[in-house]
């Protein structure tokens, strides 16, 4: 591969032991980096080193990685050129402010999330030259603690830091991420792409969250459906009264997306299975606060954000 980056990074660390982060750390473990897997559940770290991390589904690998931690300062030790944020949205405060104890020059953070604004959070306490955006295209469950079921994966993924002074190491980032099996470009048009994804996820992953249903479900079910129609029209109505570039025929490709996605459990829906709180906040929550920018009424989002919100406490 024709060398891109004078940015070679080596080492990574990867917050969130979930099916996001164990994909990203099994892939990186797997194409010779060390790697130090973090999260505050310790039985979700222990398979990732013996006997490793099973993905199975689109891609088929089981790999170790290097090292698991349980707290993020732990990782001030082994001192990683890059970490990748992989945990829920609602828990960057608290992450951006550990990091910060122990960010030095040239230690690159992405935000590979769901929702909108995710790395502006990050931003805030890092500074907009140590922060990066991601954009992943796989879909992914824990069947169990170190083994994910990766229901689809349509690369390229796509990065782009928030300062142009870390363009090179922008794309060292994607090289080494797609050296190792996940193909990753840096975008000029990253904003655009994470809008994109913010509509998919905010059509779909609180529809689920609600009805309980998978993917297809949701897809297949004639008034269900009618509830994700109205929700995609007024995100692209917001979207476009911001000045987000979505593409003509992004309506045709919102449907066709979700209508493929099979009988997968979107990531709300499982955090309401399991008592977690969610993301809306930053998936609905921004078409809604967006929208009152721009002068858009947001009802769909508004009552799809208010019934996620009503079970959360449940």
């Amino acid at each position: 591969m024709k060398k891109k980056s004078g940015f070679a990074p080596q080492s990574f660390g990867i917050v969130g032991a979930g099916c996001v982060g164990s994909i990203v750390a099994a892939f990186l473990a797997k194409g010779g980096y060390e790697v130090t897997l973090c999260d505050v559940i310790p039985d979700l770290l222990k398979p990732a080193t013996n006997p490793g991390i099973i993905i199975e589904g689109a891609e088929n690998i089981q790999q170790k990685v290097t090292r698991t931690c349980t707290n993020i300062d732990d990782m001030a030790k082994y001192k990683p050129d890059v970490i990748f944020i992989m945990v829920k949205a609602n828990a960057l405060p608290l992450i951006a402010s550990a990091l910060k104890e122990f960010h030095r020059p040239g230690m690159y953070v992405v935000s590979w999330q769901n929702g909108i604004d995710t790395e502006l959070v990050l931003a805030e306490k890092l500074g907009k030259q140590a922060v990066m955006r991601a954009v992943v295209n796989y879909g992914c469950g824990l069947v169990k603690p170190g083994h994910v079921s990766m229901a689809f994966h349509h690369p390229p993924h796509y990065l782009k830091e928030l300062d142009i002074a870390s363009r090179d190491a922008a794309l060292g980032i994607a090289e080494a991420l797609s050296r190792s099996g996940l193909t990753t470009e840096r975008t000029e048009d990253i904003i655009s792409k994470v809008w994109y994804k913010g509509i998919l996820n905010s059509c779909m992953n609180p529809v689920c969250a609600i009805t309980g249903y998978t993917m297809a479900q949701a897809m297949g079910d004639p008034i269900v459906f009618q509830i994700v129609d109205g929700l995609i029209k007024e995100c692209v109505k917001v979207s476009r009264a911001n000045e987000i570039n979505l593409g003509w025929n992004f309506y045709n490709e919102a449907i066709e997306y979700m209508s493929t996605a099979g009988n997968h459990k979107p990531s709300m829906l499982i955090d309401i299975e399991n008592k977690r709180k969610t993301e809306v906040d930053f998936m609905n929550g921004k078409f809604i606060e967006y929208g009152q920018k721009a002068g858009i009424e947001t009802p769909y989002n508004t009552i799809i954000r208010s019934l996620v919100k009503a079970l959360e406490p449940k």
